[in-house]
């Protein structure tokens, strides 16, 4: 048993250092902390059971690797820890999240990495996945049979855990609703429009097919419209010089009145392979756009999607 427990303290520590390798000079750590000049503390958790999707593993990225081995890599601690020592699971996963936190920390103040609270829970989770499965594997007098339940213990357990993160993920992250057309629009001087309806119109020899309402300048001046967004939205409008044009006129959109998007029907005539145009943006509540449309610049097919709950 002497020899049994010194083979496995030999394996801890050696396995510890290899983590911390990893946690402090992996990556190119080193290099990295040169062009870092200032601390990044993250004390707000997301969805720390997410783990990446099976689709996002074909082929998986180094991103993905990180995002499995911030649980995966802390499991052996959760097998290797009570074996060598009796504890209680809260006693075991709250000193191991402590010293976690103190890592976190340790990688922040030395600029080889950031305090995540994210990355710290799940390193715990996973050090608490293998709490589990030591204690639903370690059942038997021969430790073959012990390892070999241990470990299916730790894949089923593992398993749930990624089916409970992607559940998780699709509760609490919103989509996109379906679109919804502006079909009347008021302009600064107060007067509603409504546009023109037109089937469709043609820009750079290609006949455009308009899904809604088409926008533009009265008699070739200006007219500007403002959308205010009244939750999470993707606002967007195509826009070009409809044929035949002279490629006057432009358009710009300003976000709580600071300049975002400017174009003009002169990249039209320099650059027709960019036109029709397409601007889309997110919108948080209370945001507010000005499109201003000069001249023979039109837009069409304008309208938002809110986001919102997959239940709803």
């Amino acid at each position: 048993m002497a020899k049994q427990r010194k083979i496995l303290l030999t394996v801890t520590v050696l396995y510890t250092l290899l983590v911390l390798y990893f946690m402090f000079f992996a990556f190119g750590r080193g290099e990295a902390s040169d062009n870092v000049s200032g601390y990044t503390f993250i004390f707000v958790p997301d969805n720390f059971l997410h783990l990446p999707a099976p689709a996002d593993l074909m082929p998986p990225t180094l991103m993905d690797l990180v995002g499995f081995g911030n649980t995966l890599a802390f499991i052996p601690f959760g097998i290797l820890i009570p074996w060598l020592y009796r504890v209680g699971f809260v006693r075991f996963i709250s000193l191991f999240f402590i010293a976690i936190l103190v890592l976190e920390t340790i990688q922040a103040l030395t600029f080889l990495g950031s305090f995540d609270i994210n990355d710290a829970l799940q390193n715990t989770i996973g050090a608490a996945l293998g709490f589990g499965a030591y204690k639903l594997g370690f059942r038997y007098r021969s430790l073959g049979r012990n390892l070999v339940a241990t470990a299916i213990s730790g894949v089923i357990l593992f398993i749930a855990l990624w089916g409970l993160g992607a559940a998780v993920d699709k509760i609490i992250t919103k989509v996109e609703g379906p679109f919804t057309a502006i079909t009347e629009w008021t302009d600064t001087s107060g007067n509603s429009s409504t546009g023109d309806k037109p089937g469709s119109i043609q820009i750079n020899g290609q006949q455009i097919p308009l899904r809604n309402t088409l926008y533009g300048a009265e008699n070739g001046d200006s007219s500007t419209f403002t959308y205010k967004s009244v939750g999470q939205t993707i606002f967007s409008f195509h826009y070009g010089n409809p044929e035949p044009t002279d490629y006057s006129g432009d358009v710009s959109v300003t976000l709580d009145g600071r300049e975002i998007m400017s174009n003009s029907g002169e990249l039209q005539r320099t650059d027709p392979d960019l036109f029709p145009g397409l601007f889309e943006i997110p919108l948080e509540p209370g945001d507010e756009l000005k499109i201003t449309v000069r001249g023979e610049m039109k837009v069409w097919d304008a309208g938002y999607k809110r986001m919102q709950y997959f239940w709803n």
